[in-house]
């Protein structure tokens, strides 16, 4: 609830100069899928592809997040829908910075993530689906998070006890089973030029 008495105080400074300063499309790219997809990893390698363009990023990483702006949230349905919302607005104001941000994070839900294109813009979103089995990311399990799960350690976690919603139309689809890291990293800034983002 937004407070009454608050008043948007409006910068000289507009987006469009700070993105004009950097030479460059602000956008935010929103990196969905389970635990263990392969999000951080397509994330990280997806930024210094962007350095050596010369691109000026920022990414924000959902476990490293969760250890400072969201400590205070849980993994219930309603912290995870505040979670997406706080993610959200830091993403925004990062591209109304002139920044090129990415996202990685579980995002389970559809309208979290339809949020989150409203809130950053849809001009600015970019959704892309790291569409790796539950199988699979099982398989990989890289924090040990689905044992734990499995033996009833973990409640509330995505994909087992708690549902994901895939994407129905993402904007970009990458299936890890079938495509290694640079294909990924590829595809995502073979999108972009296509469409003058990057």
């Amino acid at each position: 609830m937004t407070n009454k008495n608050l008043v948007f105080q409006a910068s000289v400074v507009d987006a469009s100069t700070r993105a004009f300063v950097k030479g460059q499309r602000p956008i935010a790219l929103w990196l969905t899928g389970l635990s263990g997809a392969g999000k951080s990893t397509i994330a990280n390698a997806l930024e210094v592809a962007m350095v050596e363009r010369g691109r000026h990023t920022y990414l924000l990483d959902g476990d490293n997040v969760r250890m400072g702006l969201c400590r205070d949230l849980g993994f219930s349905d309603a912290d995870r829908e505040e979670n997406i919302r706080r993610i959200a607005e830091v993403a925004r104001l990062f591209v109304d910075a002139g920044l090129i941000v990415i996202s990685a994070f579980i995002s389970p839900f559809q309208r979290d993530r339809a949020l989150a294109r409203e809130v950053i813009g849809s001009e600015a979103f970019v959704e892309v689906f790291i569409d790796t089995p539950l199988a699979e990311c099982e398989r990989r399990d890289p924090k040990g998070l689905y044992g734990k799960a499995r033996s009833g350690a973990i409640k509330n976690f995505t994909g087992i006890d708690s549902a994901y919603e895939g994407p129905v139309n993402p904007d970009i689809r990458i299936n890890t089973l079938e495509e290694n890291l640079p294909t990924a990293v590829g595809r995502i800034l073979a999108y972009l030029d296509e469409r003058g983002l990057a």
